[in-house]
């Protein structure tokens, strides 16, 4: 008898979700993605729901059926994570624990501060110095316990800044950046753009994402994904730029500034406490998906290309950015 293929489920249809989507249909498994906004294209082996996560019912029904359920959400406004972050991650918790799925989180590297020398490993103790630092450490916490205990299967995703297809919302190499770039327009950049930063290819987030969910020995801990891009935030945005025989010219926006501008914007407020990430070496090491599973992070030639491709492919739509 035919065994029927595993359902997936994703929470979030943004920089992540969608490559992911692709990668486990890919594998002939059934796709359900959930978002806030409406439906994409179908296509054979995907199904969109659209709904609230804060409706525990709406979740529940999200998860119902899953094997894996996958959290890629995130707030849609970056300076109310208090308000709104905690509510979603506890609902996918719970939906997954009630559908006895196994759950991938994907996460980011808030909850480990600024004490770290500037290099993270797996092991690295989580010692934030921000109101989002310790959001994301009490998440993390209470996710592990859940794991440690076996009222839950899963594991945790980390994944530094974001650069490639989709990364629209990426702090540096976002879409209108790199529009500005390929316009030959000055670029704004924080912090010190010569210190070492790394940086993770949107696509090899999703792979590590499917990697881990479709191996239940992942389960229990926390996993980082292998950044295509180890040099400084400078060395990336002139890689890009060569692509386009355009010179990276950048513009430094000093601490000082935003902390005026918080005074008015709650973006800029919010984004004050996080500057400690662009002012010293910020390095993720991801050596223990590769050990345990292989997996490699895209050669950077490869993914720098694909980058300024995707960009492109929208710039005669975007050329006044």
């Amino acid at each position: 008898m035919h065994k029927a293929p595993a359902t997936h489920t994703i929470f979030g249809a943004g920089q992540v979700g969608l490559h992911l989507a692709e990668v486990l249909l890919a594998q002939g498994l059934q796709v359900r993605i959930v978002r806030r906004g409406p439906a994409g294209p179908s296509r054979p082996g995907l199904t969109w729901l659209r709904g609230d996560l804060h409706d525990p019912s709406f979740a529940a029904a999200a998860c119902e059926g899953a094997q894996v359920v996958y959290n890629c959400v995130n707030p849609k406004n970056y300076y109310d994570w208090e308000e709104t972050l905690r509510p979603m991650f506890y609902a996918v918790q719970a939906a997954a624990t009630k559908a006895g799925a196994r759950l991938v989180v994907l996460d980011c590297l808030y909850a480990y501060g600024p004490s770290q020398q500037g290099a993270m490993h797996e092991d690295t103790p989580m010692m934030p110095a921000s109101r989002k630092g310790e959001l994301r450490k009490e998440v993390a916490e209470t996710l592990l316990a859940a794991f440690a205990s076996g009222e839950l299967r899963g594991c945790i995703v980390r994944a530094s800044d974001y650069f490639g297809p989709g990364a629209v919302n990426a702090v540096v190499s976002n879409s209108r950046t790199l529009q500005r770039l390929r316009a030959g327009k000055a670029v704004e950049v924080f912090g010190d753009p010569d210190k070492r930063h790394s940086f993770t290819y949107t696509p090899d987030v999703a792979r590590a994402l499917a990697c881990v969910g479709t191996k239940p020995r992942a389960d229990g801990r926390v996993w980082h994904v292998p950044s295509a891009w180890q040099g400084s935030t400078r060395g990336l945005l002139e890689a890009i730029g060569e692509r386009w025989n355009r010179p990276a010219k950048l513009r430094r926006i000093p601490t000082w500034f935003l902390r005026t501008a918080g005074l008015l914007s709650p973006l800029a407020r919010a984004m004050v406490e996080m500057m400690y990430q662009w002012t010293e070496d910020f390095v993720l090491h991801g050596e223990a998906l590769t050990r345990e599973f292989g997996f490699e992070p895209t050669p950077a030639d490869e993914a720098v290309a694909a980058t300024a491709a995707w960009i492109d492919a929208d710039y005669p739509m975007l050329r006044a950015a």
